[in-house]
């Protein structure tokens, strides 16, 4: 009977708080996004599960007064046909493998500590027809950043494509259309060559967004994108030209995509192409194209499609999904 015991005392402890005026205004908020396909990939091999991403996201943001305000996120990533963590155990992605980061937000843009998508992965979606995040028809999720692992050790040693551990981030207010976002880690880990930075510079103003990025990671490889996108309408063109060399330039990989977004109605048409020299090798093409439909704000269903030939080899890869964000 302890419990009878110690509501008393737990409500001797709230009473004064709740009595308190309340000084600020804060919110926290549960997201996210589940998916699942059928699909035959690359290999010719049948597989059930994540052709997008599947993650779950708590958000939060407190008023501190004066403009300014504090912000959370923790966002983890997980494949929905098993229900573990995305690519579990074999890269050893840590549980808030999305993101795990505090900050403070202002007239001066804002600034957060922890792990996230470092500069240049933030942004580049912006210049794929699937945001970057179709493991099946987007050239982009195949070609770019080829030779760049953002942080080479952030994963139990293992690399990771994205995102960086012990960071700072920083994120300028949009001026004329312009903004900057830099990311980098004053921590130099053992067997670490360098300190880990990168900036991109992006414009986003009426039918026009373009980018420029530069970034080089803890062990000294480096990377360099541009990426231009154009609206017409319904329709938005878009192309990345992406540079990405191992440490002390012994490979260089040269990666270029095109892509088409239409949209009418609840349907989305996207298509796109690509190609990857590696050391002056052609090592990669893609071919894709996809169709989704949406059934609601929330939830879509869709079918890709690509051709991707390879050195010495080329398979045809496609299958059908469904998403729900929340």
């Amino acid at each position: 009977m302890h419990h009878l015991r110690f509501r008393p005392r737990l409500a001797a402890l709230l009473l004064p708080a709740l009595s308190m005026p309340v000084l600020a205004q804060s919110s926290a908020n549960i997201g996210g996004m589940v998916d699942i396909g059928v699909y035959r990939d690359a290999a010719k091999t049948w597989n059930v599960g994540t052709i997008q991403r599947s993650n779950l996201a708590f958000t939060g943001t407190e008023d501190l007064g004066g403009g300014l305000s504090a912000f959370f996120t923790l966002s983890t990533r997980f494949d929905l046909d098993t229900g573990a963590l995305e690519d579990a155990p074999a890269k050893s992605k840590p549980f808030w493998h999305g993101e795990s980061t505090v900050g403070v937000k202002g007239a001066f843009g804002s600034i957060k500590a922890g792990r996230a998508l470092d500069a240049l992965y933030a942004n580049d979606w912006n210049f794929d027809p699937w945001y970057y995040f179709d493991r099946i028809a987007s050239p982009a999720w195949d070609l770019w950043h080829y030779n760049y692992p953002s942080d080479p050790k952030a994963n139990g040693g293992k690399a990771e494509y994205g995102r960086i551990d012990n960071a700072l981030f920083y994120d300028s207010p949009v001026i004329g259309g312009f903004s900057l976002h830099v990311s980098g880690s004053p921590e130099k880990r053992d067997g670490d060559t360098r300190r880990p930075l990168g900036g991109a510079l992006k414009y986003a103003a009426g039918p026009v967004t373009a980018m420029v990025s530069r970034e080089k990671n803890s062990a000294g490889a480096s990377d360099t994108f541009f990426g231009l996108k154009g609206r017409i309408g319904s329709l938005a063109l878009m192309g990345a030209y992406d540079v990405s060399k191992t440490p002390d330039n012994t490979s260089k990989a040269k990666a270029l995509t095109l892509g088409a977004q239409y949209t009418v109605g609840s349907w989305t048409l996207n298509g796109g192409w690509g190609q990857v020299d590696v050391d002056g090798v052609k090592a990669e093409k893609v071919l894709g194209t996809g169709v989704i439909y949406a059934l609601s704000k929330r939830t879509s269903v869709y079918a890709d499609l690509a051709h991707k030939k390879f050195v010495s080899d080329s398979a045809n890869v496609y299958g059908v999904g469904v998403a729900h964000s929340f």
